[in-house]
């Protein structure tokens, strides 16, 4: 493919495990990728599913980092890249392979550094795989039945959430570096990825937040009330009635019956208070029908429905074969199984897997290749942050709409949030109908608001007058909603041909899928991952899915859609042309659980829900502690952690020994110990963590419409030279109209006046009485 963004960037990667995925991305989009592992090879091979996607599109080196040699030629060699993506270990530092020591060297450099803790810290030196990270990043503690043991979500989407993490990370300070000519340091801290990236307890919260009480309760939630889930004739399906036009279709299914005819229940909130009334009715409709029969008929009415699968079943789909999302290939020599393509396709062909990932030290002594190179960001104006000078128009909604263009407003971009005050950003929902909430406050930050009628041709055309001066347009909606708007890529294309235009929907626009609605609930159901985040086969809850508190993966498929739109920019610069992305959610979440899918691929039935190990065996688990409803999470990686773990407990049984201590107390004595060990953090106990407050992750935001400051993420990561990004409050519905309408379309008062009439342009509406407590 050789429209690749990305092509041209170098890249030296330095990862083992999880981190490697980062560099993945990356080669995804085109850049060169060069892979250095120790001469025998990585040991991360050992797992050789894992190690073939995570490095598939790569080159490869071997360097010994413990000779002089080999260090001198690490060094020459980052005298030839954009990029270097590290997390190596520690014992090198004392031989001088450092990021500082690397940046120092070549100072127009940008080093990624990815550790579990971060660099800095009291939690530095510990270890944080999946399980630990998922219990300490918050995960944990919205998972799983109240009464049950907490539930730890599959393996491999936590890790591949730090990854884009990073990824987006690298590609903030490449553009720094392209304007400035300065290279950066970058701190990413795994910890702070999941905090932030995965579902942020202190971040745009999905519609069903307005259905939820506002503050944080101490005891788990009961997922099932949330996105419920019902069984049928051959399986289970799961609804999301968020918006009320959806409520009102589903009582048209169940025949209107009189007890729910009140139009009190159009609200979300008050339907979740009868969840024990209205899901036994649901139930009863549904359970002797298939599901096929279901989701076609909840979609032909407009009710967001999925049925729920499998991983043999999502390898089964037809969708994801017709979609090109899952294909037949060979990873690592020798091992071909049925695995994720890639994330996104850009400009109609999808950027994902070329070839193999590399043998050991198979590229050893390759040069780079002379491939024209990003030279620049070729941006007007030398603004505050990395994205200063670009325009995005924001068509975006919900959660994954807020996200994408939330992280582009926080690195300097000018991102305009259009909005029609007749079909409000399902985001604005509130309990008492107030002018704001915390979920709009922290998705909206940095940005202004237009408040515009697309559905008027004169709105419309206000919207192609802006694309003139624009950069990029986001949208989410169902696929070919752009176009019937007269503003999909081909058709904003011909009025600039520089425009981006990333256009996401939960399951793409190609594929039998493609005309679904879809919700990150509903996309968890149709990938697998709600069957495999609930109890083990056996266990007298395993129907029970323990996935509907999380909304996973629209934050991190945000963050998938951002690294897209750099890329595209940094390609613009060389090329002049913009590009027209499309990411379907969905394909997040199987790109995700790629291994436990290429695992079922090639064994057929192996993959389910985990299992808590045996004593004294290898796996993570859930272990009570003292106190009410107090867990922590131990991980038991191999032979050499189970002895540690014995030489600890010494020899008594593990509960009992966690359940003469507190989870924080457990995890320092295990971590101290070089066990993997970490306490299931609730989300207000983030905001006091030793290592979140001295790395200082978080920060205050203040908006005028709420009653008191809220805690919100303070950094995508630590920078060297790049500032933490400004706190500007969302804005109200329209509330720079007027703003953008006389210096951005250069109309006079009289014409604005006139629109405003008219109600194509819209501006804030007089304040509303407070609603009584």
């Amino acid at each position: 493919m050789s429209n690749l963004p990305l092509r041209g960037l170098r890249v030296l990667d330095l990862t083992s495990g999880a981190a490697e995925a980062c560099g993945r991305y990356l080669a995804d989009l085109g850049a060169d990728v060069l892979l250095v592992e120790p001469p025998g090879g990585s040991p991360s091979r050992a797992d050789a599913i894992g190690f073939g996607l995570r490095n598939a599109n790569k080159r490869g080196a071997v360097l010994d980092l413990t000779e002089a040699q080999g260090r001198e030629r690490l060094f020459a060699l980052a005298g030839e890249v954009d990029v270097v993506v590290e997390s190596l270990p520690r014992e090198l530092v004392e031989s001088g392979v450092t990021p500082e020591a690397l940046l120092a060297a070549h100072p127009g450099l940008v080093v990624v550094s990815v550790t579990d803790f971060g660099r800095t810290g009291p939690y530095t030196d510990y270890v944080g795989t999946d399980a630990v990270l998922a219990a300490m990043g918050g995960v944990l503690s919205r998972s799983g039945l109240p009464s049950r043991p907490p539930l730890l979500p599959p393996s491999g989407i936590v890790a591949q959430t730090v990854a884009v993490h990073a990824a987006w990370a690298a590609l903030v300070a490449l553009a720094k570096r392209l304007r400035t000519g300065e290279g950066e340091l970058v701190d990413v801290s795994a910890f702070e990825a999941v905090v932030h990236g995965f579902d942020p307890g202190f971040g745009t919260q999905g519609s069903a937040a307005a259905g939820r009480k506002e503050s944080f309760p101490r005891g788990r939630p009961d997922a099932a009330a949330f996105y419920p889930v019902f069984p049928c004739a051959d399986g289970h399906v799961r609804i999301a009635l968020l918006a009320p036009r959806q409520w009102q279709s589903m009582f048209d299914w169940l025949g209107r019956p009189e007890e729910f005819a009140d139009p009190k229940y159009n609200h979300i909130a008050v339907r979740f208070e009868a969840s024990d009334r209205l899901h036994p009715l649901i139930a009863a409709h549904f359970v002797n029908s298939p599901r096929a029969e279901l989701v076609a008929e909840g979609t032909r009415r407009g009710i967001p429905i999925s049925a729920v699968l499998s991983p043999s079943e999502v390898l089964a789909a037809d969708h994801f074969a017709a979609s090109g999302a899952l294909v037949d290939a060979e990873i690592v020599d020798g091992v071909r199984a049925r695995v994720p393509h890639g994330y996104l396709s850009v400009d109609g062909e999808r950027a994902g897997l070329r070839h193999r990932a590399p043998r050991v030290g198979e590229h050893d002594g390759e040069a780079f290749p002379g491939a024209d190179r990003l030279t620049s960001l070729d941006l007007p104006g030398d603004g505050e942050g990395p994205l200063s000078g670009v325009r995005v128009l924001d068509l975006g909604v919900i959660v994954f709409g807020a996200e994408l263009t939330r992280l582009l407003a926080d690195q300097g971009a000018d991102v305009i949030k259009i909005e029609n005050s007749a079909f409000p950003d399902g985001l604005r929902q509130t309990r008492k109908n107030s002018t704001m909430n915390a979920s709009f406050a922290w998705g909206a930050r940095n940005k202004r608001g237009l408040g515009l009628d697309l559905r008027s041709e004169e709105g419309r055309a206000i919207v192609r007058e802006l694309v003139r001066t624009a950069d990029v347009v986001t949208g989410n909606f169902k696929p070919g909603t752009l176009e019937s708007l007269g503003l999909s890529f081909a058709q904003l294309a011909e009025i600039n041909p520089r425009i981006v235009v990333s256009d996401s929907s939960a399951f793409g626009s190609r594929g039998p899928w493609s005309d679904r609605m879809g919700y990150g609930p509903l996309v968890r159901g149709a990938c697998g991952v709600s069957t495999l985040w609930r109890y083990p086969e056996g266990d007298a809850d395993h129907d029970t899915y323990c996935d509907g508190s999380t909304v996973y993966p629209d934050h991190i498929a945000a963050h998938v859609g951002a690294v897209g739109v750099i890329a595209a920019l940094l390609d613009r610069a060389r090329t002049g042309r913009g590009a027209g992305l499309e990411l379907a959610q969905a394909d997040v979440a199987v790109v995700h659980l790629g291994p436990l899918l290429a695992q079922e691929s090639l064994q057929p039935g192996t993959v389910g829900p985990a299992l808590r190990p045996e004593a004294g065996g290898v796996g993570a688990g859930v272990y009570p502690c003292a106190g009410d409803d107090e867990w922590v999470v131990i991980d038991v990686r191999d032979e050499a952690d189970a002895k540690r773990l014995a030489e600890v407990t010494g020899g008594e049984a593990l509960e009992a020994w966690t359940a003469e201590r507190t989870p924080a107390e457990a995890a320092e004595v295990l971590q101290a110990a070089g066990v993997p060990a970490g306490p299931m953090l609730r989300l207000p106990d983030q905001l006091t963590d030793p290592q979140l407050v001295e790395r200082g992750a978080f920060r205050t935001l203040e908006h005028p419409e709420l009653k008191a400051p809220i805690p919100t993420n303070a950094h995508v990561a630590r920078f060297s030279t790049i500032p933490d990004p400004p706190l500007r409050p969302a804005p109200l519905p329209g509330e720079h109209t007027v703003e953008i309408a006389t210096n951005e379309l250069g109309l006079d008062e009289t014409r604005i006046a006139a629109l405003i009439e008219a109600g194509v342009l819209q501006v804030p509406a007089a304040p509303a009485a407070p609603d009584a407590e």
